[in-house]
């Protein structure tokens, strides 16, 4: 992306970006099965999933993408669990749902 002068060539960056995009395309909540999260960084978010239930589904997103997590790390686990409120949980349509059940 930089020419021979080791300045940004504009049109290389615009190529790249443009290319970039292509190859992490927009999640589409069709192609997604019910309540399996799976990787996607965007938008700050590093997971979504669809998550359905009574007939309704949802696009959630959880989970920082700046943030590296420990859970192998028993203490930090508990830590997080006992923090959110892991235990009250329950409705499928909240990130604090998926997040806590990742954890």
């Amino acid at each position: 992306m930089k020419n021979a002068l080791g300045q940004f060539d504009e049109e290389a960056y615009a190529l790249f970006m443009e290319m970039a995009t292509e190859e992490y395309a927009h999640v589409e909540k069709e192609n997604l099965p019910c309540n399996k999260p799976r990787r996607d960084i965007q938008g700050g978010k590093k997971s979504v999933v669809k998550a359905c239930k009574d007939g309704k589904e949802k696009l959630i997103r959880f989970g920082d993408a700046n943030m590296k997590i420990k859970k192998h790390i028993k203490g930090r686990r508990k830590n997080f669990r006992a923090r959110h409120n892991c235990d009250q949980k329950k409705d499928k349509f909240s990130a604090g749902y998926w997040s806590c059940k990742a954890w």
